[in-house]
């Protein structure tokens, strides 16, 4: 008797653990079937924007791998354009039609991000200017040729210049980065490769689409948002954006004892310190951010000092995309840049901050 009244005891607590079992196997199968659906999403969408928005511009082989540029206008200097972290071509969509009424214009994809293929596990800064030098080669476009750099490609183009001195005519900085600026920088909220760790896992499951991050266009850029919904959440550019951030201590060990490059033409934009990203509010507090655009004023103006013949503009009213919120002023300044290397003219207004 006493068995069988352990046994009735038992029996409900059985059954509950049961029910709990397999309710958690099947919540587990609901969130498996839910990954692996919105990562078919995501790669189908990705496939569908890219088949039905071919980029334009030509791909080029280099190093066994297919490199995208995209040329317009004509005249020389080539005036080549080098996107930031995680961008390509298209940001710069903007000014391209306008800067290429005054010489030929080249915005290109780096391995892994837009159209271009990667090449290699390494996204140092020299290997990505062996590339680009590669590529410009297979394209033919012709040296010496002017450099322009947002951000991160700042460090980008220092490294070119420093392998491929006599390929420059001139260097422009759009808000760029310098090396090692993340030891000077306070410290952020959560690390930066963290950040792009979790967008990356976010963009293989689909949340980033469903969220509607895939297809968010910036004003200005609608023309563009069919190539731009193909590329931005790609799960290769997320990919090439992580190991581009992972290399910025060599790429910073690299280029930083680049320079002083002699006379060599220089113009730099910076945006408008009393503007406050909501980028920079997400990875610093509100103090932290005052102490890192003071951090960053310097810095911008050491790049004006890479060079006697430099120039700085501040662009008013501009986030950290000078490109996009202040088009009108690289439109207008760039143009007298490229007829100053041309004639090999200094600027009356050589070594000046100007706030425009």
């Amino acid at each position: 008797m006493t068995l069988v009244g352990e046994s009735q005891h038992r029996s409900p607590k059985r059954r509950l653990w049961r029910i709990l079992c397999w309710t958690g196997i099947g919540m587990a199968a609901c969130v498996v079937i839910l990954a692996v659906g919105g990562a078919v999403w995501n790669a189908l969408a990705t496939s569908y924007y890219r088949h039905r928005y071919p980029a334009p511009g030509k791909m080029y082989t280099v190093n066994g791998f297919p490199m995208h540029m995209y040329c317009t206008g004509n005249g020389s200097p080539t005036l080549v354009l080098e996107s930031g972290l995680g961008d390509d071509w298209t940001v710069w969509a903007k000014v391209q039609p306008t800067l290429s009424k005054t010489t030929q214009v080249c915005s290109y994809d780096r391995p892994g991000m837009g159209w271009s293929e990667e090449q290699s596990k390494d996204h140092d800064a020299n290997t990505l200017a062996d590339q680009l030098h590669a590529l410009l080669h297979a394209a033919g476009i012709h040296k010496p040729i002017i450099l322009m750099g947002h951000s991160v490609a700042g460090i980008y183009l220092r490294a070119y210049t420093a392998r491929y001195p006599d390929d420059v005519a001139g260097l422009i900085f759009v808000d760029a980065s310098s090396p090692h600026q993340d030891k000077r920088f306070p410290p952020t909220k959560t690390p930066l490769a963290q950040n792009f760790t979790l967008q990356k896992w976010e963009t293989v499951f689909g949340i980033a689409r469903a969220r509607g991050d895939c297809t968010q266009v910036v004003p200005g850029l609608e023309f563009e948002s069919g190539w731009i919904d193909g590329n931005t959440c790609k799960v290769s550019v997320m990919d090439a954006t992580t190991a581009e951030i992972d290399a910025f201590d060599r790429s910073s060990d690299e280029t930083g004892h680049t320079g002083p490059f002699g006379h060599l033409p220089i113009l730099v934009f910076t945006s408008d310190s009393n503007i406050m990203d909501k980028e920079e509010l997400s990875i610093w507090t509100p103090e932290n951010v005052q102490k890192a655009d003071q951090i960053w004023e310097g810095m911008q103006e050491d790049l004006k000092h890479l060079s006697s013949n430099g120039r700085r503009i501040i662009a008013k009213g501009s986030g950290h995309y000078v490109e996009v919120d202040r088009a009108d002023l690289i439109n207008r300044e760039v143009p007298v840049f490229i007829l100053q290397v041309r004639s090999g003219q200094v600027p009356a207004d050589n070594g000046t901050t100007k706030v425009e």
